[in-house]
C-alpha cells in the first residue's frame, strides 16, 4: 500500500475513535422550567369556589316624598355669617423712605373760546366732469427685419445697405474730372417721310428696261515685230521628267481618294460601335467631361487594328479644356484597348473603313 493511504487511514481512525470514547457526542441536558404545586382536596376546591359573591343590582330605588303645600320653606338664620379672621402681619421694621421725585411745575391750560352758535358747513360743490389726464402707453419697438445689440435707425431708401455706417465722401472740388470711356454710336437710319409701296413700284419703273452697252476698250499700240526669229528655249530632260512623276502621282492619289465598293452598312457601323464602346469607361470622368462631346480620328490597318499614333481630337464641344482633355483621354483608351485583337470589319470595304472619326457622347456614341 501507499504510504499516503496508511498514513490517511490511521489519522481518520484516531478521529472516529476520540469522537466514539471521547463524549463528543453526548451533549449536555438543556435546561427546564420547574413549577411547584400543592394537591388540595376537593372539599378545599369547592370552598375556594364558593366565595362571597357581589350583591344583585336594586331594581326598585325608593325616591323621597316631597314636602306638603302648607309646609314653608326651611327657616334660614339672620346670623351673619362669621366674618373670616384678617389678622394682618407685622409691618416690617420701618426702613427710610425714599425721597420721591419733585413734580414738575403744571402749566394751565390756555383758554378756550366756545361759541354756542353751531358751525357753518359749507355747500356741497356740484359734480364736475373731472379731466383725466392723457396717459401714452408704453412705445413699441418699430418692426425691423434684423435683430442687433443696440438700435439703428430706418436709413433713407436711397442708402446702400451695409453691415458699417459710412458718410458719403464728397467729391473734391480741386481734383481734375475723370472724363469716362464712350463707345461710339450712331443714330439708326431714318428718312424724314414715309416711302410706301406705290412709290417704290414708281422707282423700280424708273429704270432703264436695259443697261446701256458698255464702251469698247481702247485699241492697244502695235506691237512692232522683230524681223529676228526667237531662239527655241532648250528644255531639260530632267524637268520635263519630274513633272510627269509628279502629275502621275496626283492622278494615283486622286484615284485612291474615293473608295471603291459598297459603303458600310449600318449594322456593320453598329457592330464597331458596340465593340469600341464596351471598352469606352466613364466612370471615372468629372461631371464637366460628362458633358462634354469629342470627335475623334483613327486610321485602321488592313487587319482592322487601329494605329496609335494616328488618333487624334478634331473637335470637342460642351465642356472646358481640361474636361475635353480628359474625355479624349478616355475614347483613345477605349478604341486602342478594344481594338487591340482587330474589329470585325469587312475586308472587302477597307477603303471605306480605312479613315473612321467617332463621336464620343455619354448619351449616344456615333460611328463616321
Amino acid at each position: 500500500m501507499n504510504l499516503g493511504q496508511i498514513i490517511s487511514g490511521a489519522g481518520h481512525l484516531a478521529l472516529i475513535g476520540w469522537a466514539v470514547f471521547g463524549g463528543a457526542f453526548n451533549s449536555d441536558p438543556m435546561p427546564f422550567e420547574v413549577t411547584e404545586v400543592t394537591a388540595i382536596s376537593s372539599e378545599d376546591f369547592a370552598a375556594l369556589m364558593d366565595g362571597p359573591r357581589a350583591p344583585d343590582a336594586v331594581a326598585n330605588v325608593e325616591t323621597p316624598e316631597p314636602p306638603a303645600e302648607g309646609e314653608g320653606a326651611p327657616d334660614l338664620s339672620s346670623n351673619a355669617d362669621a366674618a373670616p379672621d384678617s389678622a394682618q402681619p407685622e409691618a416690617a421694621a420701618s426702613s427710610e423712605p425714599d425721597t420721591a421725585p419733585e413734580a414738575p411745575d403744571m402749566v394751565p391750560p390756555a383758554d378756550t373760546e366756545v361759541s354756542d352758535a353751531p358751525p357753518v358747513l359749507d355747500p356741497p360743490q356740484e359734480d364736475a366732469a373731472a379731466l383725466v389726464p392723457e396717459i401714452s402707453p408704453r412705445p413699441q419697438p418699430r418692426p425691423a427685419p434684423r435683430v442687433a445689440p443696440e438700435p439703428v435707425a430706418q436709413p433713407d431708401p436711397d442708402v446702400k445697405i451695409d453691415d458699417v455706417d459710412q458718410q458719403e465722401a464728397a467729391p473734391d472740388e480741386t481734383s481734375e474730372p475723370v472724363q469716362e470711356d464712350t463707345e461710339a454710336t450712331a443714330r439708326e437710319e431714318a428718312t424724314t417721310e414715309i416711302v410706301t409701296e406705290a412709290e417704290e413700284n414708281d422707282v423700280a419703273n424708273a429704270a432703264p428696261p436695259r443697261s446701256v452697252r458698255p464702251r469698247t476698250r481702247p485699241e492697244r499700240p502695235a506691237v512692232q515685230e522683230d524681223t529676228q526669229p526667237a531662239a527655241r528655249p532648250q528644255t531639260d530632260e530632267s524637268s520635263v521628267n519630274d513633272a510627269l512623276a509628279e502629275a502621275l502621282g496626283q492622278s494615283g492619289d486622286e484615284g485612291q481618294g474615293a473608295p471603291q465598293g459598297p459603303p458600310l452598312t449600318a449594322g456593320e457601323k453598329d457592330a464597331l460601335r458596340v465593340g469600341v464602346q464596351t471598352c469606352w469607361n466613364v466612370g471615372s470622368l468629372s461631371s464637366e467631361a460628362l458633358r462634354t462631346t469629342v470627335v475623334v480620328a483613327v486610321s485602321m490597318s488592313e487587319d482592322a487594328k487601329p494605329v496609335a499614333s494616328s488618333i487624334r481630337m478634331l473637335s470637342a464641344s460642351g465642356g472646358n479644356e481640361a474636361a475635353a482633355k480628359q474625355a479624349y483621354e478616355a475614347a483613345r483608351r477605349a478604341i486602342i484597348r478594344c481594338g487591340a485583337g482587330g474589329f470585325d470589319l469587312p475586308v472587302e470595304k477597307y477603303d471605306h473603313w480605312r479613315d473612321i472619326e467617332m463621336t464620343f457622347n455619354p448619351e449616344r456614341m456615333r460611328i463616321k
